[in-house]
């Protein structure tokens, strides 16, 4: 687990960086990614779109990208 979000669990304080990959602006879930899945664990489409500020269409639209991606990665015998 990356240091800030340590952090920000432990101080319960949104996290300021813009700079991170993680980082989200959504301050109920600290601004972090890692910390909505933590807290959430799994979630639907409209709640990754609403996060993201993104529609629902869209938010499946990149899961679909995204999740391409994983399997022509695997199907190469690449290692993530």
């Amino acid at each position: 687990m990356k240091k800030c979000i340590k952090e920000i669990i432990v101080k319960r304080e949104a996290c300021g960086n813009c700079d991170c990959r993680l980082h989200l602006d959504y301050a109920e879930d600290l601004n972090c990614t890692s910390v909505a899945v933590m807290k959430h664990g799994p979630m639907t489409l409209e709640e990754i779109g609403k996060r993201h500020h993104v529609s629902t269409v869209r938010a499946k639209q990149l899961v679909d990208a995204a999740l391409q991606k994983l399997k022509k990665t695997l199907l190469r015998g690449n290692t993530i």
